[in-house]
């Protein structure tokens, strides 16, 4: 069973281990945090440590040797007894230990899915603040764009001037948009900085270590399926084994409300007598002995036999109640997909409509036929639009990555497809 549960875990190192060395994908960086955060790590330590469990649970109890010497020899027919060794072995009720055991390969199954439901969520987080980043990339490139459009707005504007037929208030306003634009940078540099950090101490590594993400992430087709199966998700899994767990603990309060059986030997060392001859002079004595315990009191075996009933109806109430809670928030996140989506599709059409209205608009403006204040109106709209296609893809994308987490689909789960 150690084994077994532990094939997941290993796989992921496994893969790790062949891309952390030049880590350039976003899956990369999910294998390096899924070795790597120590929170992860503490709760594989715990389930690791719920493994051992078992062995101590399903041994026999230590036997009992009594050792005795008689300060004064008591006096016998075949001569005085001078020690006796008592060795004692205590025997559970049939199948107790078998129990034992299997509560607590349960408790220790229930640990390993609360291990994947911390790596997956973990994942998540990752995969959150990498498209956080994707996104700030995604607007840097827009705004230095947008500050280098704007100085030739401004050269245009200084051409027109200088040839007599511009304003000196266009260039004035050209200049107020390029300071935006200046600022704009500074903080969307400030805030990557921010976010870099973070997503840096998810991955248990120096927080200036640089990021490296896509000029372009793929997004899924409209008629892309999304399963809206929660059976496989780690906190599910996690409360149908304390469930039986406690089920488990029920049947071992039967187990132990029987008697317990104890098997052992008195040996006693007798000395010769030497003030006459008997047959088997100083013989020693060899007794078996045979113990039961009297469990009569039964209150405490009644009240641990409820006690673990009820708490497997509250381990099942539990996993009801979550399981209509992660149906819920796939609702949600498949509403998210929905609406950015939809978003995306009008901003990339206001982006395409704006850069016509804007080439029409320096077209005219060049043959003296446009307002120069419309143009940067123009302007500073398609950049309000491109600024929103960045913000809307990493919403979507986050949204997808909320989904899988739901869902509880794993790093092996996505190899294996």
């Amino acid at each position: 069973m150690k084994n077994s549960l532990k094939i997941p875990f290993l796989t992921g190192l496994l893969f790790l281990l062949s891309g952390s060395m030049n880590a350039q994908t976003l899956e990369d960086y999910l294998l390096i945090a899924a070795e790597n955060n120590p929170k992860v790590k503490a709760a594989y330590s715990e389930f690791e440590a719920a493994l051992q469990e078992a062995p101590q649970v399903k041994s026999l109890p230590d036997p009992t040797l009594t050792v005795s010497a008689f300060g004064q020899m008591v006096e016998t027919r075949l001569g005085p007894q001078e020690a006796r060794f008592s060795l004692m072995q205590m025997f559970p009720w049939f199948g107790t230990l078998e129990v034992r055991e299997n509560v607590a390969i349960l408790m220790a199954e229930a640990k390993f899915q609360a291990f994947l439901d911390a790596r997956n969520e973990l994942l998540l987080q990752v995969s959150s603040k990498y498209y956080e980043l994707y996104e700030l990339e995604q607007q840097l490139q827009f705004q230095q764009e947008n500050l280098e459009i704007l100085q030739n707005y401004k050269d245009l504007a200084l051409s027109r001037v200088s040839a007599g037929s511009g304003a000196l208030s266009d260039v004035l306003q050209a200049d107020l948009l390029r300071n935006e634009s200046v600022t704009g940078l500074e903080v969307i540099r400030l805030r990557r900085e921010v976010l870099q950090a973070q997503f840096n101490a998810l991955l248990n590594r120096e927080i200036y270590e640089a990021v490296i993400v896509p000029d372009e992430i793929e997004i899924l087709p409209e008629n892309a399926f999304f399963d809206t199966f929660v059976t496989g998700n780690p906190q599910l899994e996690e409360m149908e084994k304390m469930a039986a767990s406690a089920r488990a603990r029920e049947e071992l309060a039967k187990k132990e409300g029987m008697p317990n059986i104890g098997i052992g030997v008195d040996y006693v060392i007798v000395g010769e007598r030497m003030d006459m001859a008997v047959e088997d002079n100083g013989r020693d004595a060899i007794m078996p002995m045979l113990s039961i315990s009297l469990p009569i009191f039964r209150g405490k075996y009644r009240a641990a036999r409820k006690q673990a009933a009820f708490m497997a109806e509250s381990y099942e109430q539990r996993k009801e109640g979550l399981e209509n809670q992660l149906l819920a928030e796939i609702e949600v996140a498949l509403f998210e997909v929905k609406e950015a989506r939809a978003m995306l599709a009008l901003y990339e059409q206001q982006v395409e409509s704006s850069k016509q209205v804007l080439n029409l608009l320096l077209s005219s403006y060049r043959n003296a036929a446009s307002n120069f204040e419309e143009i940067l109106r123009v302007r500073q709209e398609l950049l309000k639009y491109q600024l929103a296609v960045a913000e809307v893809e990493a919403n979507y994308l986050t949204a997808l990555a909320k989904i899988d987490y739901l869902l509880g689909k794993t790093l092996e789960n996505d190899k294996q497809k």
